[in-house]
């Protein structure tokens, strides 16, 4: 499979806090939902691993994955409340990542900027 040479993938571990995980759960029907009527989100979906919730999620460019963001901001929020975000990577093309750095500051992400591949 051929992707775009914008892509840009977000990936958060929720760590799910102790006697949440059942509505943890429960919320990730509903993000699949949203997700589904962005047409820039190439892939979106959910692993679990013990007590941290996993969502690994790419998008054609900068600009689709901040609308990702803002479409799920109400469900992100409710997640956050059952949750910490453990760890948070943003990997993509270095020009991708600084349209996000200003807007995901708060989120304190690493950043992982493409060398090379195919």
């Amino acid at each position: 499979m051929s992707l775009p040479s914008n892509v840009v993938t977000i990936h958060p571990y929720f760590k799910i806090h102790s006697g949440s995980m059942d509505a943890a759960k429960a919320l990730l029907p509903a993000f699949v939902e949203k997700t589904r009527t962005e047409r820039k989100n190439l892939y979106y979906e959910f692993t679990l691993n013990g007590d941290v919730v996993f969502c690994r999620e790419g998008y054609e460019g900068a600009e689709a994955a901040l609308a990702h963001l803002a479409n799920v901001e109400t469900l992100l929020g409710e997640m956050l409340k059952l949750s910490s975000l453990e760890r948070l990577e943003i990997h993509g093309p270095a020009a991708e990542l600084e349209k996000l750095k200003a807007p995901l500051a708060a989120f304190n992400p690493a950043w992982f900027a493409i060398e090379c591949g195919r």
